[in-house]
This record gives C-alpha cells, structure tokens and sequence, in this order.
C-alpha cells in the first residue's frame, strides 16, 4: 500500500499538493488533523473531495484547530473518520485520535494526557485475529520526547498520552502533526514516528508497506 500523509492543512490549499496527486499512484491519503484553521467548515469537504475524485482513499482526524463545525464536516464527509476509532483496509489497522494535549493557546479540541491515553487504549483491544497486521497509530498530537514534537526553542510539547500507547502497545508506525518546525522521522523503540511538518511549507510525509508486511519505507517528502 502506498500512502501519503498529511498535516497541518489549515485553510488554506496548496498548487504543488494538488499536482503532486495528480501526478503519482496512491493509494491513501491520511490527514492528521488541522484541516482548518477554527473554520471554515466548507473548506473541510472542498479539500477532501478534491483528493477522492482522483480516486485515492481518506483518512482525517481533526487537529486542536478544528472547531466544533470543522469535525461535523470532517465526519459528514466522503473520508473515513479516524477519530476514537478504528478502521482496517487490507489489514492495515488504523488506530485514530484527534486533538491534542492542552496548549497555552486554549484551542477548541484539547484533551489532558489521560484522556488520550484512555481513548486510544480500547481500540487496541479491539484486534482479536490471528492473520499478521500492520498497526500504525493516527493521532494529531506527536508523542512526548521524540524529535516530532521538539519546538524552536528546543523543548519537547507532545502527549504522555501518546507515548504510552506506544510504549504498550508498540504499533509499526505513528503518524502525527501539530507541531509545525517539528517535522521529521524519529523511533521510539521499534516504532517509527513521523511528523510530516505543515502542508503550506509543501511537506508530507510518503509511506509504502509491503503486501507481506515483510518491509516497509517511510520518507518525508517536498511537493
């Protein structure tokens, strides 16, 4: 599976994005939250729509931005909302939360680490196979103490929440976004952590996963 995630859209569209979907085979884009800037809600299913046309799945979960009427339209819209969920494609396992932990900013969708931690936890225990699955992690929020969520100044503003999650149940992969200046490819112990960095900046963040789940390559790209 070829996938291309995103972050950080905030309102606004980007020429180089909408040509680089045009112009490579994906099969999935992942949103990891921040589609608007507190609104405008008709943004949300103008961008959205857009990458469906071409025939390419969505993934979205809101990011702390998003405002009450911006998540109405991400989940009245043609993408899969990951938010508090779960979704499967092809055994890939897609394990959702949106928002963040609190900000000195007081934005619309925070949540203090234990609820993120308590959210995301049962989603995990909601696997029971015995086929191989691919378990990547979509969150807005980066975990705590990586280089994804390591601000100008040096400090680190990400979830224990989320860290912890990652520490327990160890997912391949974890794709996040909010911090802007943070993007970047980082492990915390064997799962690899991405921060694609702020689509205006024309950065995403391209995933491709073996069928076998045998390898997978995970790069941070330019539009």
């Amino acid at each position: 599976m070829k996938i291309l995630q995103i972050s950080d859209v905030h309102s606004e569209d980007n020429p180089k994005f909408n040509s680089y979907l045009g112009n490579n085979d994906l099969d999935l884009v992942v949103i990891t939250g921040d589609i608007t800037n507190f609104g405008p809600p008709e943004f949300v299913t103008t961008f959205i729509d857009r990458i469906i046309a071409l025939g390419i799945k969505v993934i979205a979960i809101p990011g702390n931005c998003d405002n009450s009427e911006s998540i109405s339209a991400i989940k009245s819209s043609n993408a899969t909302f990951n938010h508090s969920s779960l979704y499967i494609d092809n055994n890939i396992c897609f394990y959702g939360f949106g928002g963040s932990n609190p900000t000195p900013f007081d934005t619309p969708f925070e949540f203090d680490d234990n609820e993120i931690y308590e959210n995301i936890k049962p989603l995990f225990g909601q696997i029971v196979t015995n086929q191989k699955m691919f378990n990547i992690l979509v969150t807005h929020a980066p975990p705590y103490g990586c280089a994804c969520d390591k601000i100008e100044d040096g400090s680190h503003v990400g979830s224990n929440g989320v860290r912890k999650i990652i520490e327990e149940f160890k997912p391949d992969i974890s794709l996040c976004g909010h911090i802007h200046e943070a993007n970047s490819i980082d492990k915390i112990g064997n799962t690899v952590v991405a921060n694609p960095g702020m689509l205006k900046n024309n950065q995403g963040c391209l995933i491709e996963i073996a069928d076998d789940f045998s390898d997978f390559k995970i790069e941070l790209i330019e539009f």
